[in-house]
């Protein structure tokens, strides 16, 4: 008997633990009732740093995806992918959203920065989906992420956000529409 509550109590002290570990890696995000309206930008504006900060980009990349095959068609998963938006956390706040293929950017502060890719999705199991990734900043350098929404199992998503080098980012946000985002009111 003492063993199975001995048991018991670590079992509970690891979830406990797993449940701190998602709630931290959520921090980087925002609030979860936030939600945004995003429409494509008329024209690529070319972000320099602010003064003493950097700046980062993130870049919504739906492009080829070879061997990506689940009971759903790939047609199926590619108008569900170019219709949702995904938004971009900071280090708890939301700094915009993407929708489809497209890029957002934003001022950084020097220093670790943890960044945070969520699907805006009135479905659970979409808006439950995370992808973070962190990285330090140094102020007048640019820094360029790529986001990429994945078929999964069972019709569900997964989510990468992945730091990408300066010629590949700057690429990217060259092919890609810029997103305006605002908050819903």
């Amino acid at each position: 008997m003492k063993c199975a509550i001995v048991i018991l109590l670590f079992a509970v002290s690891a979830f406990a633990q797993d449940s701190a570990a998602v709630a931290a890696a959520e921090s980087a995000c925002g609030p979860m009732t936030t939600r945004f309206d995003v429409k494509p930008g008329a024209q690529h504006p070319t972000a320099q740093p602010e003064p003493g900060k950097a700046v980062v980009y993130v870049i919504e990349d739906l492009g080829e995806c070879p061997g990506c095959v689940n009971s759903n068609t790939l047609g199926g998963f590619l108008n569900d992918v170019d219709n949702a938006v995904t938004k971009v956390g900071m280090d708890g706040t939301w700094m915009g959203a993407n929708r489809g293929s497209s890029y957002i950017f934003f001022p950084a502060g020097p220093g670790e920065h943890h960044l945070c890719m969520n699907w805006q999705s009135r479905l659970q199991s979409r808006s439950r989906a995370f992808a973070m990734a962190n990285f330090t900043a140094e102020a007048g350098q640019a820094y360029y992420f790529r986001e990429r929404v994945f078929p999964g199992h069972s019709g569900d998503y997964v989510f990468e956000l992945e730091p990408v080098n300066s010629d590949e980012g700057k690429y990217l946000v060259a092919i890609s529409p810029m997103s305006v985002s605002r908050p819903k009111r």
